[in-house]
Formats: C-alpha cells, structure tokens, sequence
C-alpha cells in the first residue's frame, strides 16, 4: 500500500499533467498558428543562402520576411546574384532593380612595411590587440594582420598576404557579405565595384610627413594621381586620394604614377598596370641609351 501511495500514485499524477499539457500545446498549436506566405519560402530560395549576417539579419529566413514586410532592401544582400535579385522583385511586385556588384577590398598595404609601436605577443586577435594603445601599429590605420577579418570570413576570400602581411580579399572568391567588413577593428575594409580595376590601399588621413615616419607605403598627398586622370576621376579628400568609380575607366594612370604603390590594381588593372610599368621601364631605358645632341 505504502509503495502505491508513494511511487504509483505520483507517477500516474505526472502522466496525467503530461496528458493535459500535451493536449494543451497541440490544441493552441492550432488555434495559435500563423499562415506564413508562400512567397517568403520563394523568396528565401532566391537569396544565397549565405547566412552570414552582412544584412544586418540573423539569417536568409530573417531577412526574407523582412523583405517579404518592406522592412529591407533586397541591396543588402550582396552574395545574391542579380538575376536572383530580379526573381525577388518580381516575387514582391516591384520594378526591374539595377544594382552593381560589389566586393570587399582592404584599405591598408603597410603591413610589415608600417612600423610597429610594440612587439604584440597575446592571443592572436585584431581586437583583443585593439585594446592595447589602439593596437601595435603605429599607424593608427594600419592593418595589424592578424585575422580577425580572415575568420570571420565565410568563404576563404581573405588572407594575410605572405609578401606585405597585411590582409588582402580575393576578388574572384568575395561574396561581399559584409562579414569583414563589420569584423575589422579598424574600419578599413570597404566595398567597391566589382568591375573596379583599381582601389585605394590606404586609409591614412594624416599630413604626408607623419604618413612617411610610420609607413613606407601610405599615401602623402602628392597629388600626382589627381593630376595625372584623364577623367577627373580622383582627388584629394582629408589628406588622402579618393576614386570615384562612376567616373573611372579603369586607365591606370594613377596606379602607374603614384610614387608610394598605394593604388593597388585588381582584376583586369593588374595586367595593365605590369604592360604601363614595363613600357616605362622600356623608354627609361632607351633615353638612357640615347646618343646626346
């Protein structure tokens, strides 16, 4: 009698509140349910599938209900391919959508080639070295190189380059999610049109003087990139050379000119800037040779 009161009879008492509450979360479960839109789960199979948060969103599902609300813009998913893009516009009813591809690029070349203000030796970290007198470089600008934007990176588009070690994107593997971007303690890491040819490896704003007593590879404000675009296409803002990619045609003349190597040439530009150097190199060296008058 003893073990029925007190062992069965418990037993059977929880059985029976599981029953009820069993019964309960089923019955709400119906009652409670809210339709979802068919058209969310077409829209979510048209977005990469990337989850990698660069929309500000925990994940594809997110930010196709928010999309599928109007509460974001299908431009801020950037791995979407533009076709997929145009599929979700029409899935929204909205017009035909015209936006460029983009990719990540670092702007920062220094590297070893920027001097340190310390020798950094704690877990290997951009932003637990941040912490310590804004990080090791002395260029309050300088990538630090030590992979933060590397492992956030979803698709293994971004390295520490062994020649500069500093980071460096592969334009053919970025997806432009915004995961480094978000990522960097320093705020360099920015997008630019995939189609660019060139980009700004610099973010140093201040006076050429201070930029050369910490970088051997940091933009002084020459000028001679302004000077040298046929198209207007760079100037002169704060102390450093901005591009502007609706007028660039991707000429590299500023590449070829600028006497420090911090605009950097992707894609197509690579392959100029070396045909540009080497005729340089060709009739520097036949004025050489030349017989004097």
């Amino acid at each position: 009698m003893e073990i029925f009161l007190y062992i069965i009879v418990p037993i059977l008492i929880v059985a029976a509140l599981a029953a009820i509450f069993a019964f309960c979360l089923s019955y709400l479960g119906d009652k409670l349910t809210v339709d979802r839109d068919a058209r969310i789960d077409d829209i979510e199979r048209n977005l990469a599938g990337a989850n990698c948060g660069g929309c500000g969103y925990a994940g594809c599902s997110q930010f196709a209900e928010a999309l599928f609300k109007g509460e974001a813009d299908i431009s801020r998913c950037n791995p979407t391919s533009e076709t997929n893009k145009k599929n979700i516009a029409k899935i929204l009813g909205l017009g035909d959508i015209k936006s460029e591809q983009t990719v990540a690029v670092v702007h920062c070349a220094g590297g070893n080639r920027a001097a340190d203000k310390y020798d950094y030796q704690g877990f290997g970290d951009c932003k637990s070295a941040e912490v310590i007198a804004g990080g090791s470089k002395a260029c309050e600008y300088g990538c630090m190189g030590l992979c933060t934007c590397v492992h956030a990176c979803g698709f293994d588009s971004i390295a520490i380059c062994k020649d500069t070690g500093a980071s460096k994107t592969d334009a053919d593997k970025c997806r432009s999610c915004g995961a480094c971007v978000a990522a960097c303690p320093k705020k360099i890491i920015g997008r630019i049109p995939k189609s660019a040819r060139v980009y700004m490896a610099c973010s140093n704003t201040t006076k050429g003087k201070e930029v050369m007593s910490v970088c051997k590879v940091g933009c002084i404000a020459c000028g001679k990139c302004e000077r040298v675009c046929p198209k207007g296409a760079i100037k002169l803002d704060n102390n450093l050379a901005a591009i502007d990619y609706d007028k660039c045609i991707g000429c590299m003349k500023c590449a070829g000119e600028c006497p420090r190597g911090c605009i950097a040439p992707m894609g197509e530009g690579i392959a100029l800037l070396e045909k540009i150097k080497s005729a340089k190199a060709k009739k520097a060296e036949q004025d050489k040779n030349a017989p004097k008058a």
